[in-house]
């Protein structure tokens, strides 16, 4: 499998050594399988401009580049993402020269037959580039609002963290990259790919919705930032949307599709969401029961608590430490 890594000015340090390093350790564990597993070519490769140049990290080291004229066509192509990290800063680079080169040189791979891979804020890129749209994808879950407004075209589920999807593959927040790298290993041989990641004791996790703090996202607009702190202050009572609608000065209808278009989902999944979220914080804070912690969050009893963690939160459970079991 050949691999190029698309390094543009400012990528993050971490997305793009994570890559290499998850990829250089499969290739040097492979002979601990007992298949033959040939070895994954990887090369980073810069703009061609109209020929390779230096290209820096976002901390500002050098990295050193392949030119593109040299190397066979890739039957992947990875876009790590950049360091901007927040909005402000984000929608700068998206229009910079960097990005603007590097989407004709996507497309000019996938109509070659790439496959086109991204993480993190590097899913921007690619949905830039018109590759993703039709097609389903992820993305790092705190910019999903300005995501899903920039790409309406996309069929976003910023709740899973690696989404295959035609000839795209995309990968939520930063260390996504690995979730990323070890889902191409996988396909060529799962035995390796479970052996990658116990070396770099990495558990691999299928949500990023024990991560995702939903009052962050709910500050992307005015109309979801009230709903938000009207729910919050009312977490332990019947909620309901016509309450909610009135409450606000608004329709049912008008708030749904604010809800839909900066969240991506209903007023009822965002409460659930707000009540998991409550019901955490609670759990890792405080030394109250399960039971009681329902009762404050809203749930009738206990066991439809637990259910509703287990099933929303997966192995995150175990990963953040969260108690069940009082």
């Amino acid at each position: 499998m050949r691999i190029a890594v698309l390094a543009l000015d400012g990528v993050f340090d971490t997305g793009l050594a994570t890559v290499l390093d998850t990829f250089a350790t499969a290739n040097e564990l492979a002979g601990l399988t007992d298949s033959v597993i040939p070895a994954f070519e990887v090369v980073v490769v810069g703009l061609q401009t109209p020929m390779p140049r230096p290209v820096h990290s976002g901390l500002g080291l050098r990295v050193p580049v392949c030119d593109q004229a040299t190397m066979l066509a890739p039957d992947w192509v990875i876009v790590p993402a950049l360091s901007a990290k927040a909005p402000q800063a984000l929608i700068p680079a998206l229009a910079g020269n960097d990005v603007r080169h590097a989407l004709p040189m996507l497309r000019r791979w996938s109509a070659g037959g790439a496959r086109i891979a991204a993480a993190c804020t590097g899913t921007f890129v690619l949905a830039q580039s018109g590759l993703l749209d039709g097609h389903e994808a992820t993305t790092t879950w705190w910019l999903a609002p300005l995501f899903r407004e920039r790409y309406p075209g996309v069929r976003l589920d910023a709740h899973r963290i690696v989404v295959a999807s035609g000839a795209t593959l995309t990968a939520g927040a930063a260390l996504s990259h690995i979730d990323l790298a070890l889902w191409l290993i996988r396909q060529r041989s799962p035995e390796l790919a479970a052996l990658v990641a116990r070396y770099l004791v990495f558990d691999t996790r299928p949500s990023q919705s024990a991560y995702v703090i939903a009052d962050h996202l709910s500050h992307a607009d005015p109309l979801v930032q009230k709903f938000d702190r009207w729910v919050r202050e009312r977490l332990g009572s019947p909620l309901t949307l016509d309450a909610a609608a009135q409450a606000l000065a608004t329709s049912k209808r008008t708030l749904s599709r604010r809800l839909h278009q900066v969240l991506g989902k209903t007023p009822f999944a965002y409460i659930q969401d707000l009540r998991i979220e409550q019901a955490v914080h609670l759990l890792r804070t405080t030394r109250l029961s399960v039971d009681r912690i329902a009762e404050q969050v809203g749930y009738a009893d206990g066991v439809s608590l637990r259910t509703l963690l287990r099933k929303r939160l997966g192995k995150g459970i175990r990963e953040l430490r969260i108690p069940l079991d009082r």
